[in-house]
């Protein structure tokens, strides 16, 4: 019997359907970018990225991952995607077996890694044909299997919680152990301010926006560039400036494993400034 593929929830909608619909966003997405090597202290190991339909923030998404892409050192075998939208006591999500379809065609999952985590944490199992659709880590797939087109990717769901940073730690170790190298991703998008997510404190249209980049977005991306995961955690729980911000704290702690000790913006934008409204979303990616 052949792989079993779990099959995308978003394409066609929030990206395009077709590999040539993908690869022409990429291409646009990348147009002007400055090619910008290596931080200072070393090779890549991670990232932070929105997940939103890449129409808003598709072209941050792309360079964040290209950019950790070109700061590899060397070239990973496997990506970890942590992402989903989960609160505080859910337990960790995994697609332990399988493959994840994408318009590129696709991604196999890092069985043996998936297997070492399987037997110290108490995961909720998906499965290619038992899956919820998730756009926090489908959403990243097309650009990792563009920009790592032999690698095998690790998708999990984490909560906001203490455990998932013991998780991440694991899945460090668990690599090492298997001679495999990685690099992590970590999905969230931003502050959702407005009548269509039930916040209007702070008033509307471009005042609010003010307020959200100036302080709400700023005082959570000041938190990713510290490499601080529970800083990240406690903001977000405090002042709903990120929405999967268990994703974000372990991809930052994988990162700390990894080695990384400096964080870099690579970009930061609302939907406002793409289409202004009085909902909007903040994005930013993030590279370490």
């Amino acid at each position: 019997m052949g792989t079993k593929i779990r099959e995308a929830a978003f394409a066609g909608s929030w990206y395009p359907a077709d590999a040539a619909g993908c690869e022409r966003d990429i291409r646009r997405f990348l147009a002007g970018q400055a090619e910008e090597g290596p931080t200072s202290d070393g090779a890549l190991v991670g990232a932070v990225v929105p997940h939103a339909g890449w129409v808003y923030s598709g072209q941050i998404a792309c360079r964040t991952i290209d950019r950790l892409r070109r700061g590899a050192d060397p070239e990973p075998e496997g990506i970890v995607v942590f992402g989903m939208h989960l609160p505080p006591g859910a337990p960790p999500v995994l697609m332990a077996e399988g493959a994840w379809e994408t318009p590129f065609g696709a991604l196999p999952v890092a069985e043996d890694l998936a297997s070492e985590l399987r037997a110290r944490f108490p995961f909720r199992l998906e499965s290619p044909a038992r899956a919820a659709p998730d756009n926090t880590i489908e959403l990243q797939l097309p650009f990792v299997k563009y920009f790592y087109p032999a690698a095998c990717i690790l998708p999990l769901g984490v909560p906001p919680a203490e455990e998932s940073l013991n998780l991440a730690a694991e899945v460090v170790a668990a690599a090492r152990r298997l001679g495999m190298r990685i690099q992590v991703l970590g999905s969230t998008d931003l502050t959702h301010y407005g009548p269509n997510y039930g916040r209007v404190d702070h008033g509307r249209g471009a005042a609010a926006v003010e307020w959200v980049r100036r302080e709400n977005d700023r005082r959570f991306i000041d938190a990713l560039s510290a490499l601080d995961p529970r800083r990240v955690i406690a903001e977000a729980l405090a002042r709903e400036n990120a929405c999967c911000p268990g994703a974000a704290a372990a991809a930052i702690e994988a990162g700390r494993r990894l080695g990384a000790r400096r964080a870099h913006v690579v970009g930061y934008t609302t939907s406002y400034d793409r289409h202004p409204a009085d909902s909007f979303v903040g994005y930013v990616g993030v590279v370490f």
